[in-house]
């Protein structure tokens, strides 16, 4: 007995009508509100902004910095896999561990803490060249996890049958790995590539504070046409142009990576042997984690650097308001974890109704799981603009609920790809026996079928509060006023002012962001037994 045949088609038919529901109002209404903007009267120069010379420059721009910092990914990330892959040494889970650590944190910390460490290092990252510099180095730390763990966690399943028999025929190592193992790791990397890829495209927080003036991408221009110029025709051409963009990105990433076939029974990882892979597995080693961590490090230097000192003084105006901010940054902080708790709450509500209505057997079983993935699709910026222009009326945008909605529609792709596999893999005979013994459906649902699901429920709701702290693209359109004012927009503020005590208080707030965020991931780490199973 399945949870399908548990629940009945009826009722997994209704869950997926609410979703779909719900869905055509958090998402579909606010891509609609776009394109009736966009297709107006014209005099909002909806036409006339996608066809300027500058509009192509950004787009050029945009998938030029995408494929440069894809490529360095892909070529920093590619040793350390290989080494996690193959080889067995003390520390190898923490490494692992580390390796997550920034793709978790806020785009902003990451954003913030790059600059940190390249203005020490002696960088200009005002002139052109330098913003492009920081740029990418912020895109490999941030994306660097995605490949490493992709790449790896598909090479050890690889059977090694195939390299040990081109040895014994005489192939050198290097003709075993490009003739062998490259062919079997390609489904890996290019479904790592289009991943990264995808984040990269839609980066937003990293450009707007690395790149500044200098550097724009489609989703700057987008926030700087509708907050900055007021211009929402510009802002919906730019924003509809993304969404096209974005979601051939997202159809794409969901069919490469259904390539990539299931694992087998690969051979265990060995010990490095002689004198060479020692040194090869330590200096990767090494290497990567001084590109992840020297950031981080530059970042909670710079946060206890008081004149030639060394002091909690910007942590303690914290609790302060600056002139520049509607509230204080422990305020905006507060806002930011109430906001990631009710969001994740919603998603876990929205997700697990429709990871249940996705295992109905009829077509609306399929409809469902795609529609819940379709904000994958949808770049933060391009639904918060959708919102700010959508939601016009019970001024909604005055109040924080479109904040919490879109931060929890952002999150519910998260729960559906975390619980989906896990109903789907639920093992029967438990189910069966439950109604066998005379349980009914209600009793054999909260007290057999939901205590198997919890980690996995806990474990996609909680990566979609961990959304909801760092989220910057949506609230940097929705979040107005005391009580919406979020710890991003908070750390934004004080970046965009001058003042060693304010760029203090900025480098202290990420710090503190940082450290509740992998307070959370840890804490869904020990709860689930492996963080990002689901995700990535």
């Amino acid at each position: 007995m399945t949870v399908a045949s548990l629940l009945g088609e009826r009722k997994l038919r209704i869950a997926g009508g609410v979703v779909l529901a719900v869905l055509a109002v958090t998402v579909a209404f606010p891509v609609v509100s776009m394109l009736r903007r966009f297709l107006g009267i014209g005099t909002d120069g909806g036409l006339e902004t996608i066809f300027t010379a500058s509009t192509l420059e950004i787009l050029g721009f945009t998938i030029w910095q995408a494929a440069l910092s894809t490529g360095l990914t892909l070529v920093l990330g590619f040793p350390l896999a290989a080494v996690l892959a193959r080889y067995r040494f003390p520390g190898r889970s923490l490494i692992e561990a580390v390796t997550l650590v920034p793709f978790v944190l806020p785009t902003v910390v990451v954003a913030v803490a790059v600059q940190r460490m390249m203005t020490g290092l002696g960088f200009e990252i005002d002139g052109i060249d330098g913003s492009l510099t920081a740029i990418l180095v912020a895109h490999v730390i941030f994306n660097l996890s995605v490949v490493v763990r992709v790449v790896a966690g598909h090479w050890r399943s690889l059977g090694r049958h195939p390299e040990e028999s081109a040895a014994v025929l005489g192939a050198p190592p290097l003709r075993v790995f490009l003739r062998v193992t490259l062919p079997m790791l390609r489904p890996a990397i290019i479904s790592a590539t289009a991943v990264v890829s995808l984040f990269t495209f839609t980066s937003f927080g990293v450009i707007l504070i690395l790149g500044g003036l200098s550097r724009a991408t489609l989703e700057t221009e987008i926030y700087r046409f509708a907050i900055v110029r007021n211009d929402f025709g510009g802002a919906a051409a730019l924003a509809l142009v993304q969404a096209l963009a974005v979601a051939g990105l997202a159809v794409g990433n969901q069919r490469l990576q259904r390539r990539v076939p299931p694992g087998r029974s690969g051979g265990p990882a060995r010990r490095p042997t002689g004198r060479i892979e020692p040194v090869v597995v330590v200096a990767v080693v090494a290497v990567t984690l001084a590109i992840l961590l020297a950031p981080l490090a530059s970042l909670a230097w710079r946060s206890v650097r008081v004149d030639d000192g060394l002091a909690l003084d910007h942590y303690r105006n914290l609790f302060t308001r600056p002139a520049v901010l509607p509230v204080s940054p422990i305020r905006a902080l507060m806002n930011s974890l109430v906001f990631a708790a009710v969001a994740g709450l919603l998603a876990a509500v929205v997700g697990g109704l429709a990871a249940f209505a996705a295992q109905a057997r009829s077509r609306i079983g399929r409809l469902v799981e795609s529609a819940a993935l379709v904000p994958l699709g949808i770049s933060a910026v391009t639904l918060g603009f959708g919102y700010l222009i959508g939601f016009t009326f019970w001024e909604l945008r005055r109040s924080p609920v479109l904040v919490v909605v879109a931060h929890a529609v952002i999150g519910v792709p998260f729960v559906v790809a975390t619980l989906a596999p896990a109903i789907r893999s639920l093992s029967g005979g438990l189910i069966e026996a439950s109604a066998t013994l005379g349980a009914g459906t209600a009793r054999t649902l909260t007290r057999v079928v939901m205590p198997l699901l919890r980690p996995a429920l806990t474990a996609g709701a909680g990566f979609a509060a961990v959304i909801s702290i760092g989220e910057f693209g949506a609230s940097g359109f929705l979040a107005r006023g005391r009580s919406s004012f979020t710890a991003p927009q908070a750390v934004f503020g004080l970046l965009g002012q001058p003042g060693a005590s304010l760029q203090g208080q900025a480098a202290a707030l990420c710090v503190v962001l940082g450290l509740v965020v992998v307070a959370v991931v840890v804490a869904i780490d020990r709860g689930r037994g492996t963080v990002g199973r689901g995700w990535l």
